[in-house]
């Protein structure tokens, strides 16, 4: 039931880690009448469209595709336009994309806490303790790498100034870790996240040894990492993000090198693990 509803165009994409935004172009006014638009996709670049390749389908242009993992991931994929009657246009494509490979993957771990698996349950608290944060962590986290450990150090739960049970204030975490020698190069830190407030999920201040390195927005999640830890769960809601960014050479020193996280706008976010990687 195709060549009576145009099919779309300039399709392009943005690679991240463990998705690849895919977006395009649409024909304006929609005549006939659009009812969404549907993206295919594969591995494999000579694939047709079918139910087993359905990626998702929207009313909007964009189109987000998650759970690629951590690896550099290379996929294919077509744009079908669906009108109010149900048929459909040509299938626009196929268009190459590639998400990016985490640092978790290509880089060294040179100082970690917790396990890049997309869970938060060995973090202190986890999964739903949240309501003992502010008796056991009142001055937020300070972890010192080789001598804390994730179970009792380093709470699941990074709260923020619009959360109530943790005071309505900013809080801050510290994490401490040595290098024998300051690097030539940059660092890279992985912040990888299980889930945010749907809302409010704030912003993060990250400095290391009081140079100031990102001030970053985080994504919007599904508001229930608070009560449950693991995302790989089937059926889970949990929607877990990824922050990876440098940490300058001109940052770090010989011996005790101080990572600071500071929530002072927005809710919480959970954790899934946090670390600094050589991507040498």
């Amino acid at each position: 039931m195709s060549g009576i509803v145009p099919e779309v165009g300039d399709l392009t994409f943005e690679g991240g880690i463990g998705r690849i935004d895919i977006r395009w172009r649409a024909r304006r006014p929609y005549r006939p009448l659009v009812d969404h638009f549907a993206v295919y996709g594969s591995p494999d670049p000579r694939f047709r469209p079918s139910p087993e390749t359905l990626i998702g389908k929207t009313i909007d242009t964009r189109l987000r595709h998650e759970g690629l993992g951590p690896e550099r991931r290379t996929w294919y994929y077509r744009v079908v336009t669906v009108d109010a009657a149900g048929r459909w246009s040509r299938p626009a494509g196929p268009l190459r994309a590639s998400s990016a490979e985490s640092v978790t993957v290509s880089g060294r771990p040179v100082a970690v806490v917790g396990e890049f698996d997309r869970k938060g349950l060995e973090l202190a608290l986890s999964p739903n303790g949240y309501a003992q944060y502010p008796a056991r962590f009142p001055d937020g986290a300070d972890y010192l790498h080789g001598v804390s450990t994730p179970g009792a150090d380093w709470p699941y739960l990074h709260p923020g100034p619009a959360d109530r049970w943790a005071g309505s204030r900013a809080h801050t975490f510290r994490f401490r870790f040595d290098l024998p020698s300051a690097p030539e190069a940059d660092l890279v830190l992985a912040m990888w996240l299980i889930d945010t407030h749907a809302s409010i999920p704030g912003r993060v201040e990250i400095s290391c040894n009081g140079t100031a390195i990102a001030d970053v927005a985080l994504e919007n999640g599904a508001t229930r990492g608070s009560l449950e830890g693991d995302a790989t769960a089937p059926g889970s809601p949990l929607k877990p993000s990824v922050v990876e960014l440098p940490v300058p050479a001109s940052a770090l020193v010989t011996g005790r090198n101080v990572l600071t996280l500071h929530k002072g706008e927005g809710s919480w976010h959970a954790y899934d693990a946090l670390g600094v990687f050589d991507p040498a």
